[in-house]
This record gives structure tokens, C-alpha cells and sequence, in this order.
């Protein structure tokens, strides 16, 4: 039995004697009540502690996390009241990370196309690219304001587009309804120790909302503002380089990990994020509702303070160049200095209205990004005497959605009909400076530019049959156009470009689910799906243009195709007095996954680029215990447990990858939260996450605990909250209190304490 297994049984016993509950509710449906069904199954929900019904089709496992969950979490970045949802996770590798993508059972931690997010129903997913550098835009909400997070795994609703191939994530805010006010406080810090690097990073961030409701109901809204100051610790570090000349400074200091000698540490990362979000609701009457939202993310980064372990003979530190360690020579590389800012809006308009008992829901919605420049100098030297450096700046780059829904309600049917409208867009061009910071005489290096949409229709139809059974039946057609693709150099001093041909594609993905309650206290659902994930900008038009102004063929794949699933999940679930129990079995498998790779390109060269993989394929189990009330009343506990089998089955761009475990999948996961209200006034939280050592790369040969390895995780997370009035809370947390030192090539944050003052009149 592979080491990996009873460490996981070990962590999941003990999470077990952990475990925490929720009631299961039932679906939403917004539909008149004149003419109900013969009978309402109640759907399956777990961990579903949320007040409001589940925002999205709870086809598939589905999980609602509300106030009771988010009460015991140390929750600074909106993300965070995730953490300990069932085979889940988010890479954030520090407070303010803006590249913390979900990942869901069998996903990569950088394949960010395969989730839909939304905010109120507008989508925040960056569909621009599929990397860890299109994370979706969680800044544009703080935890302060969330109602809920609901979570489903899988594409197995006609409702949602291809993107939903991971699962879908819906953050709702609480809805403005009466004079109002809020405000939270948080301060924070991390003792970090790697390596040569022994420094405590600290932040804050602070959040306030005042919101209204006229005397007839008529108008409400909520205006709020965050503020978040944070560094984070170093995300990479500057390793030796052996070379066969001599001479260079002899030097101490460089720091070992097994044949890798480090120079130093990248600099931290010092964000300043300001958020500020605005939503009005207008009810009219007539059955008539109107929801809009502006959210403005503003956000900056520095990194202007590199590290160096290397001390020559006087003391002094250096940073890069030829030196000695130990009688070698090598070459410590560059320790550049860098900078970036942003500026992005979201605005969004829903309209939702019952007409001849039709519901009709109509949202549209804009993200754009104002700003993005991105600063860098050459070289440590460089970045100190504002010298040569680079300046990428971002034109044209967003997304526009529209949805439209209907439904009904007639006899045993629910009926569902809708469309959806997308357009992705982006255009960034780089350039070489004199001067890093100010960017002056910059001269054209590159540039590349794109647009992707989609369009789509669906019908789903769920059909009560009996007492016991309902069956929903959907299918779903997406039209896939990618078209105004182009990229940029210099070509013989003069800037060239080159246009990439337009692609259109199509698909039809069937759904269904079937749900059998045969007893008061069981439930059964099975769920059968296809998906279709279309590539992105960023997977598209990524080549390069050779010294002549030709396309690289090496550089990219022109015949890229989109991924397809096919999927299949089964839940039971049962209670037995204060406890809830689940299980689910799943099974995916893609054909022609989408995958950044070194490999073999159509021309049979070897090249690294976005290809496809012809087949993998993943299955496994999900354990959830939920209960209530145990042992002592207000002790309430939830736990998970998963095992994941993810494999490359087929891969002929690398051979070598065939029958290897798909990397960064762990094959356990688990997680548990408990929850103990002491008294009235104070409370207690238990929380612990666990994840088994994967493969770091496709071909299965790189594994380790250390830089540059996706390492084995267990972070045990505490919490104390105590209200000082009424008005008034404190809490005190920890999170990584065991201060486990886990990596997903960059490392995670150790331990880290957090004070939190909340004020609710």
C-alpha cells in the first residue's frame, strides 16, 4: 500500500472524531404556487447550513455554506469560506494572492477554464486564458458582505455552459433590506522561515457597508469599501547556477535543499487592494425586480525588495553575477525589481419577472480592466538606478455575458428554457524601457490580441414521477467562434504582424439526472452528463513570429481542439438521528484535455505549448459526514473524506505520461470543521485540511516536499469568537497552527495569526 494511504487514513480518523451538519433544503424555484406538483423530493444539499435556498441546479454533489460555516473560518480574502468544502480546494499561496484558482476533484490547480464563478449571478470567471494567471476576480467582493456559497460539482445541469466541465461556485451578498451598517477589521500576521529567509510579514484590511430601504420596500441598496494592505512571503527563490568558468566573488551563505544551492528569495510581494461596490434593488410590484451592481477593484503590487543570503568576505550582500561557493564557480542569476497595477470594473443588470406564469430572469453583465501594467528592471543593479527593465501594458481586455432564463411550472413538470451570449476579449502589448519605472523611451517588443465567443441554448425539463422519483432531463447546443487573433514583433527594426485564421466550432452536451427518495431518511441521485470546454484566448493565440515575421510553428498548436467530458455521478445519502451521511462516487473522462505541456507539436517537434492530451480520465469517492448537536448540544461537526484516481490514459504528444497519475491531483483529500458554541457570547472552532503528496509533472518524475514540488498538505486552522455587546464581536485566530511547510510549487503560508473586530448594529 502505497505510504500516501495510511498517512491519509490517519489524518481522516482523526478528522473523523472531528465532524458538522447542516439541514438539506430544497431547491429553489421562484414559480407560482397555484399549481404545484404532485410531490416535491427534496434535493440533495450537504454541508447546507445557508438560510435561502441553493442559487444554482443542484444536479450532481451539491454543497450550501452560509453564516454558520463562514462564522467559524478565518476569512480575509472572499475565497477563504471555501476551505473546507468536500474535495475543494483554492490555490492562494498568500493574503491578497490574485491568482488563487479553484480546483474541484480531479482538476489541475491551473486549469482555471473549468470553473464557472459568479457573483449574483454575473460572472466573475477569467476566461481569457486557462493558468494560473486567469484566476476569477474574487476582489470584487469582500467576506464581509456574503450570504452565502453555493458549490456544485460537475456539469450536469443543461443550465450552465461548457466552462461549468469543473463545477460551478454562485457567491450571493446579502440583500439590502433596511437602513443598515456594518464594518469588520482585521489585522494579520506570518513568521516565515525558508531557507536564508527569516522575516514576519504582516497586513491589515478593513471593510464597512451602510445600506437603506425605503418605507414601501420599494428601493433598497448597500454601498461597501474594503481596503486590504498585505506582504506576503516570497513566492520563488534564485537558484545557483553551475558554470565551468572561474573567477566571481567568493561568498557564503548560499543555502542548500538536496542538490540545489539558493541565492536568494524573490521579493515579497506587497499588495494594496481597494474595493469599492455598490447594489441597488428596485421592486415595483407586479411579481417585477430589478438588481443592479457596480463593483470597482483596484489593486497594486510591489516587489522592490529581493533577497540575498550571499555575503562576501566584508559583509556586504550580493545579489547576482559570477561568484564562488565552496572553491565552485557559479552564476547567481538576476534579482530584478517589479511593480504592477490594476484597475477593473463590474456592472451588472438582472431583471426577473413572473408572466403567465412564466419566471423570467434576464442578467447582463460587463468586466473590464481598465488598467493593467506590469513593470520589471533587468537586473537587480538595473532596478535600483531606474534603468533597463520591461513594461507590458494591457489594451482592450474583459468580457461581456448575457443569460436568459424561463421557467414553469405545469402539472409533473418543471420546465426550463434559456440562452447565453459571451465575448471574451484581450489585446497586451509589451515593450523594452530605459527606465523600469517610468517606462520612458519604450520600444516595441511584442504583442498579441484575440476574441473568443460563445453562444448558447438550453432546455431542461424536471418531471415528477410518483411519490419517490423525479427525473430531469436537459440538453444544451453552444456555438464557439474565435476570430480578430493576432501577434506582434519587430521585425528588422520595424514592427511586424500576423493573423491567426478564424475558428468556429459547435457542440450538443445531453444531461440527466435521476433522484429516488425510497425511505424518510434516504436519498439517491444519479447524474449523467457531456461538456464541452472551448479553448480560450490564452490557449489560442500564443506563437510567436520567427526572424522573418512568420508564424513559429513551434510555438503553438493552430489546430487546438476543444475539450469533451463525459461524466457520471452517483450520491447516497441517509440520517440517522443528529447525523447526515453521503457518499459519492464520480467518474470524468476528457478527451482532448487542454494542457500547457512539453511535448510533441503536429510537425512531430518537440516544443512546449498548449496541446492536447487525447485522454484523461479520473474517478473516485467522496465520504461527507454531517452532524448536529453531538455529544454536547451546540457541538456540531462536518468531515469529508476523498480518494481521487486521475490518469493520462492516452497522450501522444508525451508517450512517456500514459498510464501516470494526472499531476497535482492528490489521491486523498479531507477536511473538517467543528463548531462549539460555549455559551451565548463564545464560541469555538476546530478546522484541518489534508492533502496527500501528487506527481509535480506529467510524466510522473518529479515528487518532493520542497520548492518546486506540489507537496504532501496537512494545516490544522483554530479560531475563538467572542461577542463583546451586541453589536460588537472579537475573534482570535490561527490558521497552519501546526505550521506545516506545504508547497504547490510556490510555497504556502505558514502559520498565521489573525485578529478580527466586526461591528453589526
Amino acid at each position: 500500500m502505497p505510504t500516501a494511504v495510511p498517512r491519509a487514513l490517519l489524518g481522516a480518523s482523526i478528522l473523523a472524531c472531528l465532524s458538522t451538519p447542516a439541514l438539506a433544503q430544497t431547491s429553489p424555484t421562484d414559480l407560482p404556487e397555484d399549481d404545484p406538483p404532485p410531490t416535491q423530493i427534496e434535493e440533495i444539499i450537504v454541508v447546507g447550513r445557508a438560510d435561502q435556498p441553493i442559487t444554482i441546479a443542484p444536479r450532481g454533489l451539491s454543497v450550501s455554506l452560509g453564516q454558520t460555516e463562514f462564522d467559524a473560518i478565518n476569512a480575509v480574502n472572499v475565497e477563504d469560506l471555501m476551505k473546507y468544502a468536500p474535495n475543494f480546494f483554492v490555490r492562494k499561496r498568500y493574503i491578497g494572492d490574485a491568482n488563487g484558482v479553484p480546483g474541484f476533484r480531479g482538476t489541475h490547480s491551473t486549469q482555471s477554464a473549468r470553473t464557472l464563478v459568479m457573483v449574483d449571478g454575473f460572472t466573475v470567471s477569467n476566461l481569457l486564458g486557462n493558468s494560473f494567471s486567469f484566476a476569477p476576480k474574487w476582489g470584487v467582493v469582500g467576506p464581509g458582505e456574503v450570504r452565502q456559497f453555493d458549490i456544485v460539482y460537475g456539469p450536469y445541469s443543461a443550465r450552465y455552459p461548457g466552462n461549468s466541465m469543473g463545477g460551478i461556485v454562485s457567491i450571493t451578498t446579502r440583500p439590502p433590506r433596511s437602513d443598515e451598517a456594518y464594518a469588520v477589521v482585521q489585522g494579520f500576521a506570518q513568521p516565515y522561515r525558508q531557507y536564508g529567509t527569516d522575516e514576519t510579514y504582516a497586513g491589515y484590511s478593513a471593510e464597512a457597508g451602510i445600506g437603506f430601504a425605503d418605507t414601501d420596500a420599494r428601493w433598497s441598496g448597500r454601498v461597501s469599501f474594503r481596503r486590504l494592505d498585505n506582504v506576503g512571503h516570497p513566492q520563488t527563490f534564485r537558484p545557483l547556477a553551475a558554470v565551468p568558468a572561474s573567477g566571481g566573488t567568493t561568498v557564503t551563505g548560499a543555502q542548500r535543499d538536496g542538490q540545489v544551492l539558493y541565492a536568494g528569495a524573490a521579493s515579497p510581494d506587497h499588495t494594496v487592494q481597494h474595493q469599492l461596490r455598490a447594489r441597488m434593488d428596485f421592486d415595483p410590484g407586479g411579481d417585477v425586480t430589478l438588481q443592479g451592481l457596480f463593483a470597482l477593484w483596484n489593486s497594486s503590487s510591489e516587489g522592490d525588495e529581493p533577497q540575498s543570503y550571499l555575503r562576501e568576505a566584508g559583509g556586504a550582500m550580493i545579489y547576482e553575477g559570477p561568484v564562488i561557493v565552496d572553491g565552485r564557480s557559479y552564476l547567481a542569476p538576476a534579482a530584478p525589481l517589479q511593480s504592477s497595477d490594476r484597475l477593473e470594473f463590474l456592472t451588472g443588470l438582472k431583471l426577473a419577472g413572473t408572466f403567465d406564469d412564466w419566471t423570467l430572469t434576464a442578467n447582463l453583465s460587463r468586466f473590464w480592466i481598465e488598467r493593467q501594467r506590469a513593470r520589471a528592471s533587468n537586473s537587480y543593479a538595473s532596478g535600483l538606478a531606474s534603468g533597463a527593465g520591461t513594461l507590458t501594458r494591457s489594451g482592450d481586455i474583459g468580457w461581456t455575458t448575457l443569460d436568459l432564463l424561463a421557467e414553469r411550472r405545469a402539472g409533473a413538470h418543471k420546465l426550463a428554457f434559456g440562452g447565453s451570449a459571451n465575448l471574451y476579449e484581450t489585446a497586451q502589448t509589451s515593450f523594452a524601457t530605459v527606465d523600469w519605472r517610468r517606462g520612458t523611451s519604450a520600444a516595441f517588443t511584442a504583442e498579441t490580441a484575440g476574441k473568443t465567443s460563445v453562444l448558447g441554448l438550453f432546455a431542461e425539463d424536471e418531471i415528477a414521477l410518483g411519490d419517490a422519483f423525479s427525473l430531469t432531463v436537459g440538453v444544451r447546443y453552444e456555438r464557439w467562434r474565435a476570430f480578430d487573433g493576432r501577434i506582434g514583433r519587430p521585425v528588422g527594426g520595424a514592427p511586424i504582424s500576423a493573423s491567426y485564421d478564424d475558428r468556429r466550432d459547435d457542440a450538443l452536451s445531453p444531461k440527466l439526472s435521476l433522484q429516488w427518495a425510497p425511505a424518510d431518511d434516504w436519498q439517491l441521485q444519479l447524474s449523467l452528463a457531456t461538456a464541452t470546454r472551448f479553448p480560450t484566448v490564452g490557449e489560442l493565440f500564443q506563437g510567436r513570429l520567427d526572424s522573418q515575421g512568420s508564424f513559429d510553428s513551434n510555438s503553438f498548436d493552430p489546430n487546438l481542439k476543444p475539450e469533451r467530458s463525459r461524466d457520471a455521478n452517483l450520491i447516497v445519502r441517509h440520517r440517522t438521528g443528529p447525523v447526515r451521511l453521503t457518499a459519492s462516487l464520480f467518474y470524468q473522462g476528457v478527451e482532448d484535455t487542454i494542457f500547457s505541456l512539453q511535448g510533441l507539436n503536429q510537425f512531430g517537434v518537440l516544443t512546449s505549448s498548449f496541446k492536447n492530451i487525447d485522454v484523461v480520465r479520473q474517478y473516485g469517492v467522496e465520504l461527507i459526514a454531517e452532524a448536529s448537536d453531538v455529544l454536547a448540544p451546540g457541538l456540531n461537526i462536518d468531515a469529508n473524506l476523498a480518494w481521487i484516481d486521475a490518469e493520462t490514459v492516452r497522450n501522444a504528444a508525451l508517450p512517456a505520461s500514459e498510464g501516470v497519475r494526472f499531476p497535482r491531483i492528490p489521491a486523498w483529500r479531507a477536511n473538517a470543521n467543528v463548531r462549539y458554541a460555549v455559551s451565548d457570547a463564545l464560541s469555538l472552532s476546530l478546522g484541518a485540511r489534508y492533502a496527500s503528496r501528487p506527481n509535480s509533472d506529467l510524466a510522473g518524475l518529479e515528487r518532493g516536499d520542497t520548492y518546486g514540488f506540489t507537496s504532501e498538505l496537512f494545516i490544522v486552522d483554530a479560531r475563538v469568537t467572542f461577542d463583546l455587546t451586541n453589536e460588537a464581536q472579537l475573534s482570535l485566530g490561527v490558521d497552519n497552527l501546526n505550521n506545516d511547510r506545504a508547497w504547490v510549487f510556490h510555497p504556502y503560508p505558514q502559520r498565521t495569526v489573525l485578529i478580527e473586530l466586526r461591528w453589526k448594529p
